[in-house]
């Protein structure tokens, strides 16, 4: 059996799971989210325990089985928490604003960058210094679909990531980014 798989979920308080033929609606204090199941593989509910069961020994059944169990266990934790990821914008100049449903980058290009999010993605900009540069803004992109977040996360960090002589650049925070020495004197 799968490791992951077999795993038990805990369903906390106030969030309720709805089972149709072919799919789970997980419903929370933050929102509602869908999740698929796959054929050959049931789940059942025990009160606040959900196991992921298979009913063949399929390749393919094993194979979703695992990854089945850790899709709900994402979206009960969405629907009850929710999910974030920081990201610092470090250098001189480097600002961030929100306008409506659009992110403004101004990243050291000639023009700003306009980022349109998705709904059901928020972000907050946050103006501050930090250990690692003096000049930092910080976002802090949440959301209830941990794979949205974390998408959304990695499409700003890819306008402009990190420079790998100064630094500088969009990063997650607490990235190691290493600093290449450069050109030496003779």
């Amino acid at each position: 059996m799968s490791r992951v798989g077999k795993n038990p979920i805990e369903i906390p308080s106030g969030v309720e799971l709805k089972i149709h033929t072919d799919r789970v609606i997980v419903k929370g204090p933050k929102g509602l989210m869908e999740t698929a199941i796959p054929q050959g593989i049931h789940l059942d509910i025990n009160g606040e325990i959900a196991e992921a069961k298979r009913d063949n020994e399929n390749q393919k059944t094993r194979a979703l089985h695992g990854l089945f169990r850790s899709l709900l266990a994402n979206a009960i934790s969405g629907v009850s928490q929710g999910f974030s990821k920081e990201l610092d914008l470090v250098g001189i100049g480097y600002r961030a604003a929100i306008q409506g449903k659009v992110l403004n980058l101004s990243v050291g290009f000639s023009h700003k960058v306009e980022f349109p999010f998705p709904e059901g993605i928020e972000i907050k900009v946050e103006k501050g210094r930090s250990q690692i540069a003096n000049y930092v803004a910080t976002l802090q992109v949440t959301g209830i679909d941990k794979a949205r977040v974390g998408q959304v996360a990695a499409d700003i960090r890819k306008v402009r990531p990190p420079d790998a002589y100064k630094g500088k650049g969009i990063r997650y925070r607490n990235e190691l980014v290493r600093i290449k020495v450069g050109k030496k004197g003779v």
